[in-house]
This record gives structure tokens, C-alpha cells and sequence, in this order.
């Protein structure tokens, strides 16, 4: 046996823990669906390098790790769209044919370098329904997981998960799945990260042509207020109290003796706005 030999199994568990490492050293992003399309929030300190990022026309990008190393990903994702968006037809290129590309690029840096991608990555694909939505979530070996609903990935990825799946439900609005999102973000008793720390985008399927929207400034702002405000009465488990009933006033008997009401001309029916 020649000096210095190390088992094939044990390097592949060596990678695999210095992988794992790196990542966990990382702040946590989630992906989930809401009611028109795929939500994406991550905890971003940095406002010049973003965890996600928008591949084509209906797919985004989200990822933890090495910023270089998942950055090269995803710059290549986007030649291998434009390519073959170009070459056949924008509608040809999908999530599941980039996963695959991602897949093979990321298994075969784990297998033949000294020193693995430290990333995890997640390519979503908002459908015409949320039935054609597709999650697809890489880990630093090349496997590939089909994700339904929602996923967590990055530093204390298992706790932001239980957290997620404490909360999640399907059909969510937009302010509810981003409320979702930052609560599974933020660690037990502990305040939630300041606007200025979250990265938000989204994949909107009514939106024309291109799906991928960005939040931020006021929009965003807003948008965690709505979420945070809650229903009247709700914490109650009733339902809101109605408004006090205004007696109507009494028609008087006009000239001719029978009473008569508003006619028709003077009935306010509001702008409309």
C-alpha cells in the first residue's frame, strides 16, 4: 500500500463534512409558494451581492455558501439559457434542464478536486398554475431533491425548516408567505432581522413575459407591514365585530298625505373608485 493512501470512502466523507461546514457557517434563505407564484427570502447583510437572482424568463435563483462559488453557478445557468433560448425557443428552456446541467457540474467538482463547492443552490420555475411550479433544491455532490411547497437551505437549515413547516399552508398571500418566511428566518425569542438584512424577490406568474420581480425600498417595507398587521378580532378567534346599526330616519307624509321616498335621482351611489 503506498504511503499517505486514504480510502476513496473516506475522502468522500472528508469532503462532504468540509462542505457541510462551510455552508452551515452561512445565514439561511427559504423558497416557497404562495398563491400566484414562488416566493424567495434570505437573510442578506451585504446590499451589493445578492443570494438571488433571476436565470430567465420564468426561473430564479437562490443560493448559500461561498459567494464565488455559487456566483459562477449562476452565471453559468444564464449562458446555458440564453444559448439554448437562442438556439431553439425561450419556452424549451426549463428548470429541469438546468438542474441537470447543475447536477453534473456540481457532482463532478465533488468527485475530482481536492476541495468541493461549499454552496447549496435552489432552481425554481413558476407554472401557469400552481400545480406547474417547480422547486428543485442542489446540494454540494450533485443531488438533486424535487421540493413541493417550500424549502429551507443554509445555516441551521433543519430548525428554519420545523419552523417553516409550523406555518406554511398552501394558497398564501403575498404579505402571509412573506411573514412565513421571516418568522422561519428568525431564531426563537429572538427579533426579527431589520428590512435592510432581507433579500426578497419573487417569481409572479401574472406577471407579462418576464416572472421574476424584485422587493425592495417602501414596496418591501409595506409588504412586511400588511403581513405583520393582524386581522381584527383575530386574536380572539371570533369573528370582527360588526358596526353599530344607524337607525334610519323616519319619511314624513308629503303634501298629498302617503309617504313618499328619495327619488331615484338623489340616491348617492358612490364614484365607483
Amino acid at each position: 500500500m503506498p504511503f499517505g493512501y486514504v480510502p476513496a470512502e473516506q475522502q468522500m466523507r472528508d469532503k462532504a463534512d468540509y462542505a457541510r461546514k462551510g455552508i452551515a457557517r452561512g445565514r439561511s434563505s427559504v423558497v416557497l409558494q404562495y398563491e400566484h407564484g414562488i416566493l424567495f427570502v434570505a437573510h442578506n447583510a451585504s446590499q451589493a451581492l445578492h443570494k438571488i437572482s433571476e436565470i430567465y424568463d420564468r426561473i430564479g435563483f437562490a443560493a448559500v455558501g461561498r459567494y464565488n462559488e455559487f456566483e459562477s453557478l449562476r452565471l453559468g445557468g444564464i449562458r446555458y439559457a440564453d444559448i439554448n433560448g437562442y438556439t431553439f425557443d425561450r419556452g424549451d428552456v426549463t428548470a429541469r434542464g438546468l438542474v441537470n446541467v447543475y447536477a453534473q457540474n456540481l457532482g463532478m467538482i465533488f468527485t475530482d478536486s481536492i476541495k468541493p463547492y461549499e454552496v447549496e443552490i435552489v432552481v425554481a420555475e413558476v407554472g401557469a398554475s400552481p400545480e406547474q411550479d417547480q422547486i428543485y433544491r442542489l446540494t454540494f455532490d450533485g443531488s438533486v431533491t424535487h421540493e413541493h411547497g417550500m424549502v429551507a437551505m443554509g445555516g441551521q437549515a433543519d430548525a428554519v425548516a420545523t419552523r417553516l413547516r409550523e406555518r406554511y399552508r398552501e394558497g398564501l398571500s403575498l404579505p402571509e408567505a412573506l411573514r412565513v418566511g421571516v418568522a422561519a428566518l428568525t431564531e426563537p425569542d429572538g427579533d426579527p432581522p431589520p428590512t435592510s438584512q432581507i433579500e426578497v424577490a419573487v417569481l409572479d406568474r401574472n406577471r407579462p413575459h418576464r416572472k421574476f420581480l424584485r422587493l425592495v425600498g417602501p414596496r418591501l417595507a409595506a409588504l412586511l407591514a400588511e403581513g405583520a398587521a393582524p386581522a381584527e378580532g383575530a386574536e380572539a378567534g371570533g369573528e370582527p365585530s360588526a358596526a353599530p346599526e344607524t337607525p334610519a330616519p323616519e319619511s314624513k307624509p308629503g303634501p298629498s298625505g302617503p309617504p313618499t321616498g328619495p327619488e331615484d335621482g338623489d340616491i348617492d351611489t358612490g364614484s365607483g373608485d
